[in-house]
């Protein structure tokens, strides 16, 4: 339940923010008839997954509400803005689950899409998938410490937000390539520039998941050790190395295959390799959409903290009573930040944004010199001024 949920509500985003940022700016620039086809397919799929994220919601809301482990809707539905923190979180990812939907309805339609109100609909769709997926970690009481909790709260939105483009994103290249939104012809360029368009969000997204991953890792674990030595330890690296695989079909996409898919545009992709790449990329961005759905599957086991885990079973192994209730188990006090922390942050902050800006302008000189080559040009050198 708690995986449907999440896969609704970050696809529902992901497939908006495709729409906005990557597939109707390369269909303006290569295709600009297909922009109405491109852009009411991907809303018809985030209408359903926006409609959808409404029951799965509700599910996960009955199913606490039950007293006998059974699904209590009745109870669910009047949770909604019951008065408590709770409800009006609750409710607010409902109500704008269905507001997204709403308001990207009408680009269902080509006339609609086709129109100067697609960019605005977008964005407002957007920017209501946003709210709704930010509702699931926002604060459900009064903090006691503003800063912290501000702080974890924008770590948070980094991570759903940053996963919820980059995973939907995905999904929606694949639904583009599916349903064959975009003509035969006009393939090659449209590819090349969404391609071009999507790396920079996924290098973003990817950006944004590491360093709050790293933030997440620091609060809630004490050293590697904890990672196999106790239940979140082992959840968590799970979910590492699912995305570790990510991040590997993500390097050979931008360092092998889009520089090919480039030069194959470059040469007037009339050669048989371009049939066998432009179907290869959907296959490949097909695995990464699985790959993302098993992290979403293994995030929800995610409980507690690895520290706290520690600590407890540490205590129980020296109590004197036969039998203990982890409940009543105290719990470490939350970590503070000191000096080292904030520079080891920093630190980490700079190096991520640097491979990513790095792999990025790389992986555009070696599609450069591939396209170079493929049309028969010679590809310039940085210090022949005669070149420049």
């Amino acid at each position: 339940m708690a995986w449907t949920t999440w896969v609704t509500l970050m696809g529902f985003v992901g497939l908006a923010a495709l729409a906005l940022l990557v597939a109707g700016p390369a269909a303006a620039r290569t295709v600009p008839g297909a922009i109405a086809a491109i852009t009411s397919r991907l809303a018809l799929v985030a209408v359903v997954v926006g409609v959808l994220a409404v029951p799965a919601v509700l599910t996960d809301l009955a199913h606490g509400a039950s007293q006998s482990g059974g699904y209590d809707y009745s109870a669910a539905w009047n949770s909604l803005y019951d008065g408590s923190n709770d409800g009006r979180l609750s409710g607010l990812e409902v109500t704008f689950s269905l507001v997204g939907a709403a308001l990207l309805a009408p680009l269902t339609l080509r006339t609609v899409a086709a129109g100067r109100a697609r960019r605005w609909l977008l964005g407002a769709g957007l920017a209501a998938g946003t709210v709704a997926l930010g509702s699931t970690r926002f604060p459900d009481k009064t903090p006691d410490n503003w800063g912290r909790t501000v702080f974890e709260t924008l770590m948070w939105m980094l991570h759903l937000i940053g996963g919820g483009v980059w995973l939907g994103g995905l999904a929606g290249l694949v639904v583009i390539a599916a349903l064959g939104a975009v003509p035969a012809a006009e393939r090659g360029a449209f590819w090349s520039a969404a391609i071009r368009r999507f790396s920079v969000c996924a290098m973003s997204c990817v950006a944004a998941i590491a360093l709050s991953g790293l933030f997440l890792y620091w609060e809630h674990v004490d050293g590697p050790t904890q990672l196999v030595t106790t239940m979140y330890g082992r959840v968590l690296g799970v979910k590492i190395l699912i995305f570790g695989g990510l991040l590997v079909l993500g390097v050979f996409n931008q360092f092998w295959l889009h520089p090919r898919i480039d030069a194959l545009r470059a040469a007037g992709d009339q050669r048989p390799l371009a049939t066998v790449l432009l179907r290869r990329f959907p296959v490949v961005v097909a695995v990464e959409v699985l790959l993302g759905l098993a992290v979403l599957f293994v995030a929800p086991f995610l409980h507690g903290s690895a520290r706290n885990q520690a600590y407890q079973a540490d205590l129980a192994k020296h109590s004197a009573s036969a039998t203990v209730d982890a409940k009543q188990l105290p719990k470490l006090a939350p970590k503070t930040a000191g000096g080292s922390t904030w520079a080891w942050g920093t630190v980490e902050t700079i190096a991520v944004i640097a491979v990513m800006a790095g792999g990025y302008r790389l992986s555009g000189r070696l599609a450069g010199r591939r396209a170079a080559a493929a049309a028969g040009v010679p590809a310039a050198d940085p210090g022949d001024l005669v070149g420049a």
